[in-house]
């Protein structure tokens, strides 16, 4: 199925590894040009290697990596303005930043709660405002399917059992999605979210919890997981590839579990 991304601009914050990698992937295969982001300017570079080699032989026009925190206004600037310039104008922006550092239950600290709200919550959303701003200054027959793709967590749609400020964060963003779709949909951009599952991938927490407890971890998947399996990140890329696309055109405010049955 032809999805009509080629040539079209992808910016995905959190690249370097895992889902924001398997998404870059896919998208390089449907012939986008993609931006990736990461902290780590060694990690950024092993996987914009990687994806160079997808790119036959057009990696310079069709493949940009800028390291930076991307939770931080002044880098979500300059990167999403490098990206414009490089590849041209801003199709699909992937606010995919976001990890849990508070630990389990009620008695997290300030510290703690600070940080998983600027990691989880606020990073995302200035990313976002600042795609939709550039998104509004293009044309609108260039901004055409232009749309904003949040990566949140089944975690925020029900109560699993993570830390409280990484599910009450990710529940924030399921809001944030409904919100802001309504917002801009008069100016024909889409927004939308993917709450992916248990998704395992080299070197994420999933294989390392498999690998030291394989038998307890698995019959609490057989338990849990309709489908009684983990996802994989190709998986989660195929529900941004859709979103991303005119095939998705009128979905919008819309937050897509990919979770193979866990939620109840």
């Amino acid at each position: 199925m032809d999805l009509h991304l080629k040539d079209k601009v992808v910016f995905i914050a959190g690249a370097s590894r895992g889902i924001g990698y398997g998404m870059a992937k896919a998208f390089i295969a449907e012939g986008a040009k993609v931006a990736i982001t990461g902290r780590t300017e060694s990690h950024l570079d092993k996987a914009k290697n990687e994806l160079a080699a997808l790119c036959d032989g057009d990696a310079d026009s069709r493949l940009l990596s800028i390291a930076g925190d991307l939770t931080q206004t002044k880098a979500i600037s300059a990167a999403l303005n490098a990206t414009v310039a490089t590849l041209g104008p801003l199709h699909t922006l992937v606010a995919n930043v976001g990890l849990g550092r508070s630990p389990l239950g009620f008695d997290v600290s300030d510290e703690d709660w600070d940080a998983d709200i600027a990691q989880n919550l606020t990073g995302s959303v200035h990313l976002a405002r600042e795609g939709v701003r550039r998104m509004l200054d293009q044309p609108a027959d260039v901004r055409k399917d232009a749309n904003v793709i949040f990566i949140t967590s089944i975690a925020g749609v029900q109560a699993l059992g993570s830390s409280l400020p990484y599910g009450a964060t990710k529940a924030a963003l399921n809001h944030t999605t409904h919100a802001l779709a309504k917002l801009v949909g008069k100016d024909g951009i889409r927004v939308n979210a993917i709450a992916p599952g248990n998704i395992k991938f080299p070197g994420g927490n999933w294989e390392k919890n498999v690998e030291a407890r394989p038998e307890s971890w698995m019959r609490w998947i057989r338990r849990e997981v309709a489908l009684q399996r983990f996802g994989s990140v190709e998986e989660i890329a195929d529900a941004a590839l859709w979103l991303s696309s005119p095939r998705a055109s009128f979905v919008t405010g819309s937050v897509i579990v990919v979770d193979g049955g866990q939620v109840k």
